[in-house]
């Protein structure tokens, strides 16, 4: 008898809360478990109250819902099972799912605002009495603003500043409840708070409020039903309450201010006039609070205030435990300096939480605010407990990398952190100061990192509907989205870009095609708004971010970048076409126009910016990275002189980083192309500043905005915008997971994978799991004593081709699996023969000591700087070219040193 075969529980659509989903045919996903090596599904069975319907199919991730289409409020549970062949599977457990209201004329409740209550925090209320026999009841609401409702003092489910921002003119999220447990017969309230959020509340630097509009509104409907089948509604209206509460100001940058003495004031409230054709569900999760965090010190400052460290950089709010009468105050920042909250870096967010306590014991925290901080000043209270509070959006973990060296884990999982505290309903830049907006140039680069390690499928694919929503008519993409800085032409090459990218990204890891006929017309609309602006097939002039950041640009100009931003604008453009193509091809359309736009684009680069010789116009890291991953060289000497070259520009930085945001993602990839892993390694475990461990070695939880965001000194950088929670630059753990573990998808969803493992010799061991549509996939390598042990864990439904150390390559199906092979690296070293050669070799930090004992050098990256241009010289007259510019003479004990490192 062949071993059990077991189904997970069906997901509908991308949500693992199917409460109120947003389609009359939610798709159907599950997962398989089999001990049977030969196992394959043929055929599945979905079974909805008696009724079952069999598809022949392989397919188990996002297969069409079989049955009629769901109405609004309708409930459906259902099972499944899979065939092998003639053998059946057991049934799933049973799943069920629930629609919300799916048409505006399902609405009878109306949209009202509290009239003359402007300043306080709302509270608008309704009274009921409910006859006996209540079998269930919902509640659905949305808000302009934010809100937090309240039955009979229970407050109603546990979401966080929600209805969350979307591109509120076009779409406005609501939520479905189940209040069931909190009616009572007879007399009952709903108590609906609101606050400023996104919609009335402070947004960007400039000191702007209200973009959406200048009053608070809430709409609610709840519809209780009874035994005998009737349904009573109770929906905002005229007939509602107004009164102010403790809430006397809130703000999303500069805080709460809670008075729990104040005296309330009443009012009534407004119906007004807001669309209902905006309405709609969510297709991710909510922002919860996701995790508790102890204080891990307290402690007097120089000046003699109270600090708090939590002991990680985060976001969320801090809650104390206090006892009153008297006024707390609580202010937080990401890093100290000098001993003292530093509040630079918030520019004009005050991020303070105030509160004026009466008599007793008191436990307080805000809610409708959130700061990035891992600090807290608390002032006003001689004893309090403090812990901090993590809020974001309660994305599922489906990712987790672990390796030899604790440096590099601990860089992981800062990039894990940085994610965390800005996917907070929309992917920001940064939690903390003046700004936290949907920058459109951060998640393009990032989201192949952000989909391994969370399910971010519901929440990006959410994010793109506001892209092009407020995309321009004319195909540009705004900066940041939700748009709210409205710039007349945002066309900025890598941002505009994750128009295309990220539905691409999506469509590859989680095999939703569904994400790529939504957002077509919004991906071919951005390239040909930017294929209107080449002249001879080129992107040149204009605003550019370009590679924004480069470590070289100056604290108070962040453009001012290596890389020429026309040649990435060009890259950009043939790598968008080609996109572009690949998703018409997807979705049945002729790809033929968009492939001519990349063969086009790809000639016109070659053509305007490289040289016969495989020069790329400004030689910086970046333009290289782009040209030799993007195939934009034509000929195979012009890609092995760019890879060289390449390879020598990250020698003559000294191994340090010298990409901003464009190049950062790419440039690892791009040496492992051009044949040279071994200095993908030492770029990615360099240390010294600008690097990506240098912030570890600082001391940094999260991912830094700028390189140097903490200078060596441990003041903070002098730039106006310093970010220390800031996830663009741990783009690079993509290839962390990719190649240094070796787990890739090779087919959309993970169908199939590709393990190809990038072994390092100065790791001893590297692990990645990823919990893929299909099942958890797992790659593990160790070496020891001249062998590599590789451990490859492949889910049902999916093969995976396994590229062994040493060359080999073989193809196994769903299943765990053990090779132990010779170690590529046992024994092996390259010969030292020219400069070049020396600073390849493990013996260049003996090299660099011995120069910097004897005054000849002051660091490594200054002295690779030095020798760049006698790279192809002979290793032993390193210490010549070095010193001919300073007319040294000889010292023989320097020369003895050299020559006994260097053989």
């Amino acid at each position: 008898m062949p071993p059990e075969t077991t189904i997970g529980p069906v997901r509908f659509e991308h949500l693992d809360d199917p409460l109120g989903v947003g389609v009359s045919r939610p798709r159907l996903s599950w997962q398989v478990s089999t001990g049977d090596p030969d196992w394959a599904q043929t055929a599945y069975e979905v079974e909805r109250d008696g009724e079952v319907v069999r598809v022949e199919s392989a397919e188990q991730v996002l297969v069409p819902w079989p049955f009629a289409p769901l109405a609004s409020r309708e409930r459906a549970t259902v099972r499944v099972r899979v065939a092998s062949g003639g053998v059946w599977s057991s049934w799933s457990a049973p799943s069920t799912v629930e629609c919300g209201l799916l048409s505006p004329g399902d609405w009878s409740a109306r949209f009202v605002s509290p009239a003359g209550l402007d300043g306080p925090a709302p509270i608008l209320s309704r009274a009921f009495v409910l006859r006996p026999g209540v079998v269930s009841a919902r509640l659905y609401a949305t808000a302009h603003g934010v809100y937090q409702a309240e039955l009979n003092g229970q407050r109603v489910g546990d979401l966080v500043l929600a209805p969350g921002w979307t591109s509120y003119r076009h779409r406005l999220r609501y939520q479905t409840y189940d209040v069931t447990p909190l009616l009572s017969e007879g007399e009952n309230s709903l108590d609906v708070t609101l606050g400023n959020g996104w919609f009335r509340g402070r947004l960007g630097w400039t000191g702007g409020r209200a973009h959406y509009g200048d009053r608070l509104a809430l709409l609610a409907q709840l519809e209780v039903t009874y035994a005998d089948g009737t349904r009573e509604t109770i929906g905002t209206d005229e007939t509602w309450t107004a009164r102010t509460g403790a809430i006397q100001a809130d703000d999303l940058y500069d805080g709460q201010h809670t008075d729990f003495t104040a005296a309330p004031v009443s009012g009534t409230v407004e119906v007004v006039d807001a669309g209902f054709g905006r309405l709609v569900a969510p297709e991710g999760p909510p922002v919860r609070v996701t995790e508790i965090l102890p204080a891990v010190r307290t402690w007097q400052s120089p000046s003699g205030r109270t600090l708090v460290d939590f002991g990680q950089n985060l976001v969320g709010w801090v809650r104390l435990t206090v006892r009153g009468p008297g006024e707390v105050t609580v202010r937080h920042a990401e890093v100290l300096e000098n001993g003292e909250l530093s509040v630079r870096p918030l520019r004009s967010a005050k991020a303070t939480d105030t509160y004026v306590l009466p008599e007793g014991v008191h436990t307080v925290e805000p809610c409708f605010t959130f700061h990035g901080f891992r600090y807290a000043e608390v002032t006003g209270a001689a004893e309090f407990e403090a812990e901090a509070v993590v809020v974001g959006s309660d994305l599922r973990r489906t990712g987790w990398f672990e390796c030899s060296d604790q440096e590099l884990e601990q860089f992981h999982r800062n990039v894990v952190w940085g994610m965390r505290g800005n996917f907070l309903d929309v992917p920001t830049d940064c939690p903390q100061r003046d700004e936290r907006l949907g920058w459109t140039g951060d998640i393009q680069i990032f989201s192949p990192t952000a989909t391994f390690l969370f399910d971010a499928a519901g929440f990006l694919s959410s994010w793109l509907a506001d892209l092009a929503a407020d995309q321009h008519p004319d195909g540009a993409v705004p900066f940041v989205i939700p748009d709210v800085l409205r710039d007349a032409e945002p066309t900025a090459t890598a941002w505009g870009d994750a128009a295309v990218v990220v539905p691409w990204v999506l469509y590859r890891r989680y095999g939703d095609v569904r994400v790529l006929e939504r957002q077509f017309e919004s991906m071919r609309g951005w390239v040909d708004k930017i294929a209107s602006l080449t002249t001879d097939g080129v992107w040149a002039g204009g605003f550019q971010f370009g590679d924004w950041l480069d470590p070289d640009a100056p604290p108070d100009d962040p453009f001012a970048a290596k890389a020429d931003p026309d040649v990435v604008a060009t890259a950009h453009l043939a790598r968008s076409a080609e996109l572009v193509a690949e998703a018409a091809r997807v979705l049945g359309y002729d790809p033929a126009h968009y492939e001519k736009l990349a063969a086009a684009t790809r000639d016109a680069f070659a053509r305007h910016y490289v040289t016969a010789a495989g020069r790329v116009l400004s030689d910086a890291p970046t333009v290289y990275a782009l040209a030799l991953e993007w195939a934009l060289l034509p000929t195979a000497s012009q890609r092995r002189a760019a890879g060289e070259r390449l390879a020598d520009l990250v020698r003559a930085n000294g191994f340090r980083i010298a990409t901003g945001f464009v190049g950062t993602p790419l440039v690892t990839d791009a040496l492992c192309g051009a044949g040279r892993p071994d200095l993908a390694w030492r770029l990615l475990l360099e240390k010294s500043c600008p690097s990506w461990l240098y912030p570890v070695t600082m001391g940094a939880t999260t991912i830094w905005e700028r390189w140097d965001s903490l200078l060596p000194d441990g003041s903070v950088n002098p730039g106006e915008m310093t970010s220390f929670n800031h996830y663009a630059l741990g783009a690079v753990a993509d290839w962390m997971h990719r190649r240094l573990a070796g787990l890739a998808p090779a087919a959309p969803g993970y169908r199939r994978i590709t393990v190809d493992p990038v072994l390092s010799p100065a790791l001893a061991h590297a692990a990645a799991r990823h919990v893929t549509p299909y099942g958890e996939a797992a790659v593990a390598w160790r070496r020891s004593d001249g062998r590599v042990e590789l451990e490859v864990t492949v889910p049902p439904g999916t093969r995976a081709t396994v590229h062994l150390p040493g060359g080999s390559t073989v193809e196994v199906g769903h299943g765990s699996h053990v090779w132990t092979v010779d170690d590529p690296y046992a024994g092996r070293s390259r010969p030292v023969e020219t400069v070049r050669d020396v600073l390849d070799s493990a013996r260049w930090e003996q090299v660099v000591a011995v120069l910097v004992e004897h005054g000849l050098a002051h660091d490594a990256a200054g002295t690779a700087r030095r020798l760049a241009r006698f790279f192809d010289k002979p290793a032993a007259e390193l210490l010549f070219h070095l010193t001919r510019d300073r007319f040294a003479g000889r010292d023989p004990e320097v020369e003895r040193k050299l020559a006994d490192l260097l053989g």
